[in-house]
């Protein structure tokens, strides 16, 4: 008995309890496992009976054990007889595996245990030394609620079935990595006895029992606990449930939106994932792909790696090939490695890991709906410590880690974001990369305490397309609408005026009256700059103050002036309706053309990712940048070009015809012209951060950018005649061997029924900063062909333009 004795013995401890606010009594004892020997053990069975004589000679000589004890010499000093009595409940091939211990009723406290419950949960004084999940006041409800529900069970014969899922966390000693354990009571060691006359179960009590089973405080009240004591001992079981803790606890934090950007957070990760692994020596990592780039994140404390993304180390897709990094990217695959120094071929990267001390590594894909959007590494100065077996508990993390690295690349996303349109405003899709490049390194600097601008932004062989759909007469519409709005207002005032004559005949209004003629042929003979200001001003300082006076001269004069000022409009005090029609017409035809064009648009950034913006006012101007550097992966060739080149005089056509069809439907029938600007020599463009937008590089490109300016008033030489004309496509351009591509695209369409009638070649008078431009010009077919190559794929356009260059 003396090896059971040192396998269970907890050591001479004080056993009576710590004081708290436990409401009942509770006294320690032996007597329910005493009972249990004599009702259980059959004497008649040749073992069991030598056993339990044995026991209860034992028993007999030692009375103390079967009183309540309140001292723990008792214990120590009968620790033989003790450990034969416990062995009904604590085998012995189990105790270096089970957590179990005997408590002082409804104590965190412990008088006999298992080694592995005192190595792991108990002090040196018998006290549980598990770190609760619940807070301490919660912990005393808790001992509480299960007293009421065993005496409910025990007195009253009510069975509440209470329960808690009480969890414990240990620190290990052996790998000083946290254990996690749920508790079990069991209380077939525990009996209830009473004191005094106990309140009786009537219905009504039990029914406000039931309706405050969670309420201590009540009942407490209901029950006085002065009626019972708790006698015996509880046991306890803690199971170990560290792995599907760890879970969960992983599962909270990938939730938490800073688990990923917080050094502290990344941590508690790598510490969890210790446990999960039981590898207090394992290193964690995470690898992100953003585009071509790799951002490998550490713990910078174990190694010489950043934390977080703004500081990660980055890598292309390029400079890992070879490494277990590709085939991860590549292939989906997860790759375990034993032993570093053994492993055949290594790449540079697995050779800087050897120089950092790794030499055990798991390196496994994290998918997002389907896509490896990056890795999870570990990492062991330990060759073989991570093993396949370890592998299989990872299956249930991954999914946790890829969205959380999914949802933290979308928050950096948005940072970027926020930092393109604070220094570059929106920015197109095709050149975002070159933005977030430029944007990532600008807000290393600064980080970094350099306050520096942004890198310049420039693509070089950039080739340009220009087009511009122009309401013709656009300035001779608006002046003529503010004209019919002026002269119509004028009129309603002298109207007025020479009514209110009719009732008072004052000698001021046949003066208003005279100096509202005076306005009105003026403005019929021709609307001057101030014209507008004046007329304005006249009305409301000189003829709207008399209308006050006017307003009491009689009712119909009265009515007058109220349909006078509900005719103005309110926010302009002004007659807006030729103005309005007008306005809103060229808005109609505006919309009308930007949404077929975007409509097109799409599909040429399906053939070929491009630079476009676009820009309405009387009318809409578009412009178009391609070329090898707009784009962040290779693809570019100069069929490219063609291809856009016909899309542009193909979607010109569409406008065309867009703009014939609308006119019909707007108030103010207007009437547009088309123009393409042809510029075959490649060129640079840069964004210029104090406008924020892109513009021509270098002083001799400007000569593109005035001719863009300027084009659309162009004239034919020796005429006075508009080059663009509505109805027509014009197509300018400055070298001869420009035009021939564009005679062959004619030819094409001409054929396809897009174009038609003869082709003017024609030459325009020189202006400022441009001379010896000429220009084609050709009619477009209103009514669309039954086969529109608009409607035509990228492959058809290429596939048509080849066919053009062999002719």
């Amino acid at each position: 008995m003396s090896q059971q004795s040192s396998i269970f013995s907890n050591g001479h401890v004080a056993l009576q309890p710590c004081p708290d606010t436990f409401p009942f009594a509770s006294e320690l004892s032996l007597a329910p496992l005493v009972a249990f020997w004599q009702q259980t053990m059959n004497p008649a069975h040749p073992v069991e009976g030598a056993l339990v004589a044995k026991v209860q000679q034992a028993l007999q000589e030692t009375p103390a054990l079967l009183e309540s004890i309140t001292d723990d010499s008792v214990i120590a000093q009968h620790q033989e007889i003790v450990d034969t009595l416990m062995s009904v409940i604590f085998p012995r091939a189990s105790g270096d595996e089970v957590h179990a211990a005997a408590l002082w009723p409804f104590y965190l406290r412990s008088f006999y245990a298992t080694p592995a419950f005192t190595r792991r949960l108990l002090t040196e004084d018998g006290c549980m030394s598990g770190r609760p999940n619940v807070e301490e006041d919660l912990i005393e409800q808790i001992r509480t609620l299960y007293a009421y529900a065993l005496v409910l069970e025990r007195v009253y014969g009510l069975d509440v079935d209470f329960a808690y899922p009480l969890i414990f966390t240990a620190t290990d000693p052996d790998t000083g990595l946290d254990c996690h354990f749920k508790a079990v009571w069991n209380t077939r060691f525990v009996e209830v006895r009473t004191v005094g006359e106990v309140p009786p179960m009537t219905e009504a009590l039990r029914t406000q029992i039931l309706a405050n089973l969670g309420n201590t405080r009540t009942l407490m009240d209901l029950l006085p606990p002065e009626h019972f004591i708790f006698h015996g001992f509880l046991v306890l079981n803690a199971l170990e449930v560290t792995d599907q803790e760890v879970l969960s606890s992983l599962k909270r934090d990938l939730i938490d939106r800073e688990s990923l950007i917080s050094t502290t957070r990344f941590h508690s990760l790598q510490a969890k994932l210790r446990t999960l692994l039981r590898r207090p020596e394992l290193c964690f990592g995470l690898a992100a792909l953003q585009g071509e780039q790799v951002w490998l994140l550490y713990d910078e404390a174990e190694i010489a790696y950043h934390c977080i993304y703004a500081d990660s180390k980055h890598y292309t897709r390029s400079e890992l090939v070879g490494s277990v990094y590709e085939r991860v990217f590549t292939h989906g695959e997860l790759v375990l490695i034993e032993d570093l120094t053994t492993y055949t071929p290594r790449s540079a990267v697995e050779d800087m890991l050897i120089q950092q001390g790794v030499r055990n590594l798991v390196v496994a894909p994290l998918l997002y709906q389907n896509t490896v959007i990056g890795a999870l590494e570990l990492f062991s100065p330990l060759p073989g410590s991570l093993h396949a077996m370890n592998t299989v508990k990872l299956q249930e993390v991954l999914p946790l880690f890829a969205m959380a690295v999914q949802r933290s690349m979308d928050e950096f996303d948005t940072r970027l974001q926020a930092i393109i349109k604070e220094q570059c405003t929106a920015i197109h899709p095709t050149v975002e990369w070159r933005f977030r490049q430029a944007a990532m390194r600008w807000g290393e600097q600064r980080k970094h305490g350099a306050m520096v601008e942004m890198e310049p932004i420039v693509f070089d062989e950039i080739y340009p397309l220009y087009g511009v759909s122009d309401i013709r007469g656009s300035s001779v519409h608006r002046n003529a609408a503010i004209q019919a709005d002026l002269v119509t207002h004028l009129e309603l005032a002298r109207d007025i005026l020479q009514r209110g004559y009719a009732y008072s005949p004052l000698p001021l209004l046949t003066a208003l009256s005279f100096h509202a003629c005076e306005h009105v042929a003026r403005l019929e003979a021709g609307l001057g700059a101030s014209d507008e200001a004046m007329v304005l001003d006249f009305l409301r300082r000189d003829v709207e103050p008399v209308f006050s006076y006017l307003q009491t001269c009689g009712p119909e004069l009265r009515d007058k002036i109220d349909v006078y000022r509900a005719t103005l409009n309110p926010r302009l005090g002004t007659l807006y309706q030729q103005r309005k029609d007008f306005e809103d017409s060229v808005m109609q035809l505006n919309e009308t053309l930007a949404a077929y064009l975007d409509s097109e648009e799409d599909k040429a950034q399906a053939m070929i990712p491009h630079y476009f913006e676009q820009h309405k006012s009387d009318g809409i101007e578009y412009g178009i940048y391609v070329g090898a550097s707009l784009l962040e992966h290779e693809g570019f060739d100069m069929i490219h070009v063609h291809n856009l080149r016909l899309w542009q005089l193909l979607v010109t056509c569409g406008l065309a015809r867009q703009a014939a069809r609308v006119k019909a439907q707007l108030k103010m029938p207007l009437d547009v012209a088309h123009l393409i600007l042809v510029q075959h020599t490649p060129m640079a463009i840069r964004f210029r951060f104090d406008e924020k937008r892109f513009d021509i590089d270098g002083a001799y490109n400007m000569r593109y950018e005035i001719v863009k300016k300027r084009i659309d008033k162009a004239l034919i030489k020796g005429t006075d005649e508009r080059l663009t004309q509505p109805g027509k496509i014009a197509i300018v351009y400055s070298q001869p061997r420009e035009v021939q591509e564009y005679r062959d695209y004619i030819a094409y369409l001409q054929a396809a029924g897009e174009l038609t009638g003869e082709v003017e070649t024609l030459v325009l008078e020189d202006f400022p900063g441009a001379q010896g431009l000429h220009a084609l010009r050709v009619t477009v077919v209103m009514q669309p062909p039954n086969s529109a190559p608009c409607d035509q794929t990228g492959e058809d356009l290429d596939t048509a333009w080849e066919a053009l260059r062999a002719v």
